[in-house]
């Protein structure tokens, strides 16, 4: 059997993991090193200014309302999650949506740490979203907004009720940036740099409706906070998280870096502009799946399909035929293909979900490399599959 030759012409960045996710185009160490304050204290007037800059810069390119609270919080967008189910969760009923593992993650931490006594986890497989009209609006809903493990995402935010009684807490980390986000149907949002943005890891990012700031102020629940997870004192909202004092020591560096990726973004014209190039990345991904019949996206609706972290699953009989490990040990030999080519890096599904691919096409991610990567693909699954 003749195998096809490699292609000619590479990714020019060859970066496609779904986090931490591809720098901005033309980014450099120097000109982050040149705005960040090392070796400061980040209580000083520079750094802390800058902190409440990010901050500021955040909210107006994300538009989130006026009367909204943003803060800086420790551990990535999993410190904020948790942060915010921790201080806030036990109020009300709870429905944890669950379709992927992050999702699955924060329904185990409900359930069997917080404790909860009415929640309910309504689940869905990897690929679809669970039913949404199930959902009780006296409830507080947890879900992500892009399911970053499964290429799942919710098509809109209409089915949550404008009168609801119960919060939502919506974990956005790679949707912010890249797809629209209903500040009306949200109360509590998280999120991370190092996702649509390209940012480094540890820092993340909380936003709050005043509805949630409400909860906060009165609602004490009945467990141990860690320091790192308060946010009152008193009894009321302690506004320096969200002024630029962080709870403990940010990295100066992760900011500064964070503060280069928002002048770019501002730079392209802001979110919508953002959200047209994960857009087009996506379209272009999705095109050479359409034509391509080994491969299929993981997600069959395609109003449901993630425009960033898009996971697809191998087709072809022959594979498809095989058991999970072994189809596990073939997307694996793909990857290494490529990656011993310099083609594509990180771009093996995640490991708790089906055998597949998973690339990234968020904002920073440019269409002419996913149109290069393409034909590696086609090339890698041609030459693993002969060693089958």
């Amino acid at each position: 059997m003749s195998l096809p030759p490699a292609p000619q012409v590479k990714p020019a960045r060859p970066e496609f993991s779904s986090g931490p996710c591809p720098k901005r185009p033309g980014w450099s160490a120097e000109a982050v090193a040149a705005r960040a304050h090392l070796g400061r204290s980040h209580r000083a007037s520079g750094p802390k200014g800058q902190l409440k800059a990010v901050i500021d810069q955040t909210a107006e390119l994300l538009g989130v309302p006026a009367d909204y609270k943003v803060g800086i919080v420790p551990a990535s967008d999993t410190g904020a999650y948790e942060m915010a189910m921790w201080s806030m969760l036990g109020a009300r009923p709870v429905d944890m949506l669950v379709w992927e593992s992050f999702g699955k993650g924060w329904s185990t931490d409900a359930v069997k740490q917080l404790k909860l006594d009415d929640c309910r986890v309504i689940e869905a497989e990897y690929g679809a979203l669970p039913d949404l009209s199930q959902v009780r609006m006296d409830a507080d809903i947890c879900f992500t907004q892009n399911g970053t493990t499964s290429g799942a995402r919710i098509p809109n935010f209409d089915w949550i009720a404008d009168d609801r009684a119960g919060l939502t807490f919506v974990d956005a980390t790679s949707a912010v940036f890249a797809q629209p986000v209903d500040w009306a149907k949200v109360d509590v949002l998280t999120f991370s740099w190092q996702k649509v943005l390209g940012g480094e890891g540890a820092h993340g990012v909380l936003i709050l409706s005043p509805r949630a700031v409400e909860r906060l102020e009165s609602y004490t629940p009945d467990r141990p906070l860690p320091k790192i997870f308060r946010l009152t004192k008193g009894g009321a909202l302690i506004d320096g998280i969200f002024t630029g004092a962080t709870i403990n020591t940010p990295s100066m560096w992760c900011v500064a870096d964070c503060a280069d990726a928002l002048d770019w973004v501002e730079e392209l014209g802001g979110v919508t502009a953002a959200h047209a190039r994960a857009d087009a990345n996506f379209a272009a991904l999705q095109a050479w799946v359409d034509r391509t019949d080994w491969v299929e996206n993981l997600v069959p609706e395609a109003a449901n399909r993630s425009n960033t972290s898009v996971c697809l699953k191998i087709v072809d009989p022959t594979v498809a035929g095989l058991d999970d490990a072994a189809q596990k040990a073939f997307t694996k030999a793909m990857v290494k293909r490529l990656e011993g080519q310099e083609a594509a890096f990180d771009i093996n599904g995640y490991r708790d979900a089906p055998a597949g691919l998973r690339i990234w096409c968020g904002a920073t991610v440019d269409t002419a490399d996913i149109e290069a990567l393409t034909p590696w693909l086609d090339w890698a699954f041609a030459t693993a599959k002969a060693d089958l």
